[in-house]
């Protein structure tokens, strides 16, 4: 990787300082344990080398298959509304290269996390590995109905744009479980939350995004599934 060695080090340290910073506590971003985990994860470790330069910047990046790494502000503020607790399970859908679960590992007890597209969830379990992340594990399958051997959770985070909420990830929530999900059309999506009280479902729609599309039953593209 560029930068490698103490200098790199220092270098990177920096930049995610300026992150934290500059891109999330300015734009309103407060939960402390969300902006501790963000300065402490190194993103750059999750996109190529060449790119490693251009980790910290407040854009997506190409990672290859189509797929991209999110926007730092978007990962911070998707965590932020999914409100993790350090004894929560949680589940990532489209997990790409990895940070995001990554992030969440620092907040979660467990994080279970699925990417249809098996190039990038070997390379995503890859990195997680050589981080020394010990309690996520990214698997290679469609997570539009979520992984029920894992399940309930509380806490399930889709990271990519769905034209729907995914039925069955709702039906796999714990009492009190925190759904965050990018709903809407290729062009503009609405992070939204689904809080489930008991037997009811509350949803709250927040910030206007653009995020990759979901792939697979439950995403663009796909019919909507008939009660």
């Amino acid at each position: 990787m560029d930068g490698a060695g103490a200098e790199g080090d220092a270098r990177f340290i920096e930049a995610r300082r300026k992150m934290v910073a500059e891109q999330l506590v300015r734009r309103g971003i407060r939960d402390a344990r969300v902006l501790a985990a963000m300065t402490t994860v190194p993103r750059h470790a999750f996109v190529e080398g060449a790119l490693a330069d251009d980790a910290y910047a407040d854009h997506p990046l190409p990672i290859g298959f189509g797929q991209t790494i999110s926007q730092p502000y978007m990962v911070a503020r998707a965590t932020e509304l999914a409100a993790p607790r350090p004894t929560d399970r949680a589940l990532e859908v489209g997990a790409g290269c990895g940070y995001q679960a990554a992030v969440l590992g620092r907040l979660v007890a467990e994080v279970h996390g699925v990417e249809i597209v098996t190039g990038l969830a070997v390379r995503a379990q890859k990195t997680i590995e050589t981080l020394g992340i010990g309690n996520v594990e990214i698997a290679a399958f469609d997570g539009g109905g979520g992984w029920p051997a894992h399940a309930p959770y509380d806490v399930i985070l889709v990271s990519a744009g769905a034209p729907r909420v995914p039925p069955l990830l709702v039906d796999q929530l714990a009492d009190g479980g925190r759904l965050v999900v990018p709903v809407g059309t290729r062009e503009e999506h609405t992070l939204v939350v689904v809080r489930r009280v008991g037997d009811r479902y509350e949803t709250l729609e927040d910030t206007r995004c653009r995020y990759v599309d979901l792939l697979g039953r439950f995403g663009v593209g796909s019919e909507p599934t008939v009660a």
